[in-house]
């Protein structure tokens, strides 16, 4: 059972206090005879140590700084190891070593050099009382250093079981949103085939298919509020995790996000997607240098702009087709058959890309330059090997498909710019 920490400050405070008044009552040496003023100073020291966790260092120096007052004053000797022990734990154990070392250094130099002027035994001084001293010091340091280690060794034995857990759930969430959710999208998505196949004059069939449709459409959004439950809330309200990265690699970082609340489903999805386009920026554009998120709200819908000034890659930088623009190339999403464009279904909308097809890997992302000998230097180039959390491109189409959306990429004569639009649910828009 532990106990609270302010009640054991207290107690802590009160053994001081004690301690010290029973030094101070043996009268070893002294000018003057223990006084109320010497036993308030005990009752001081104890008082600090409520303050110990909050202000550890503070509590030690005042603890040094008042022991040398004591003796100033001509007070019973007391020592310097038993006054000062329970701050140099607390300093040590707020992680404050060096403060502590030194404070213990101090003290016993300013002391030893005090008694040796005062023409006490150099030999008694010097081995016999100051090794007492010192190994109830470096033990007092030492317990508190240690207990804060195994704390800290704790914590992160406790963090690495949370990411674990975390890591569980994403997999999880991952699994139901590919197999799952693909299923029922493809049910939906023939429901809608059988109504405009069947002839007219089948209420019955129509209704049927109806229901079937919505059923699916309402099994989506419950699968979409379990795998959210799963990913744990993000939204772009706090995009530090997925911002802080590019700003420790040397991006310059610039953020305007003018959306307020939005929807849970819509602001993971929105999140996702910046995240996905942030790591492609660092696994793809080592020789960008800017990063730039966007997000609106323009009549019902999100508006997401992620872009970077990344140049595009030298091989594909101007295929023209044959009307001379850029080639198109479509993002295939979800499954390997192609999904029917049926009126009214915007999920089965197809999500093109205005990138040339030879600057883009198979996932989508920008062609890694090691792979086509581009040079790339500095410390970016250890960003290579971080893990991405979706599949690329297909990956961020397929979360604006999801919610009925769409996500287009292309290079501009500014570099490379990803831009997804997420519509509002009406009772949000």
């Amino acid at each position: 059972m532990r106990i609270p920490p302010w009640p054991a400050d207290a107690l802590l405070g009160l053994a001081v206090t004690a301690t010290l008044a029973a030094v101070i009552s043996a009268r070893h040496g002294g000018e003057h005879p223990p006084d109320l003023l010497a036993y308030a100073w005990a009752a001081g020291l104890g008082a600090l140590m409520l303050a110990r966790r909050h202000f550890p260092r503070a509590v030690l120096l005042i603890s040094a700084l008042g022991l040398c007052a004591y003796y100033a004053a001509g007070y019973p000797a007391v020592g310097v190891a038993v006054p000062l022990a329970a701050a140099l734990f607390s300093a040590a154990e707020a992680g404050f070593l060096r403060t502590a070392v030194l404070t213990a250094a101090g003290v016993l130099v300013l002391s030893l050099m005090f008694r040796l002027l005062e023409g006490q035994s150099a030999a008694f001084v010097a081995v016999y009382d100051l090794v007492g001293h010192v190994t109830l010091m470096a033990a007092a340091v030492a317990l508190g250093d240690g207990l804060r280690s195994r704390r800290a060794q704790r914590d992160l034995q406790e963090r690495e079981n949370r990411l674990r857990v975390r890591e569980q759930r994403l997999a999880i969430a991952r699994e139901l949103h590919d197999s799952v959710g693909h299923g029922v999208t493809v049910i939906s998505l023939h429901a809608d085939v059988a109504r405009e196949a069947a002839p007219p004059g089948h209420d019955a069939l129509d209704e049927a298919l109806l229901r079937i449709r919505q059923a699916a459409d309402r099994t989506m959004a419950d699968l979409r509020g379990a795998v959210g439950a799963l990913r744990g809330t993000v939204s772009l309200a706090d995009l530090s995790p997925v911002l802080d990265p590019a700003r420790q690699t040397g991006f310059d970082v610039t953020v305007r996000v003018e959306t307020g609340p939005l929807p849970d489903e819509v602001g993971t999805a929105a999140y996702r997607i910046v995240q996905e386009a942030v790591t492609n920026v660092l696994r793809h554009a080592p020789e960008a240098s800017m990063v730039s998120v966007h997000a609106v709200v323009v009549d019902g819908v999100l508006r997401l702009t992620i872009s970077d000034d990344g140049p595009p890659a030298d091989d594909g930088a101007s295929m023209p087709t044959a009307t001379g623009g850029p080639a198109t190339t479509q993002v295939q999403t979800g499954s390997s058959s192609p999904v029917p464009h049926l009126p009214g279904n915007p999920a089965a909308a197809p999500i093109e890309t205005d990138d040339p097809p030879a600057t883009r890997g198979a996932d989508g992302s920008p062609t890694d330059p090691a792979a086509t000998g581009s040079p790339e230097a500095g410390p970016r180039a250890a960003l290579r090997g971080i893990p991405s959390r979706g599949h690329g491109l297909p990956g961020m189409a397929e979360r604006a498909r999801a919610l009925g959306g769409a996500l287009h990429t292309r290079h501009t004569a500014d570099g490379f710019t990803v831009e997804a639009e997420l519509p509002l649910p009406r009772d949000a828009a």
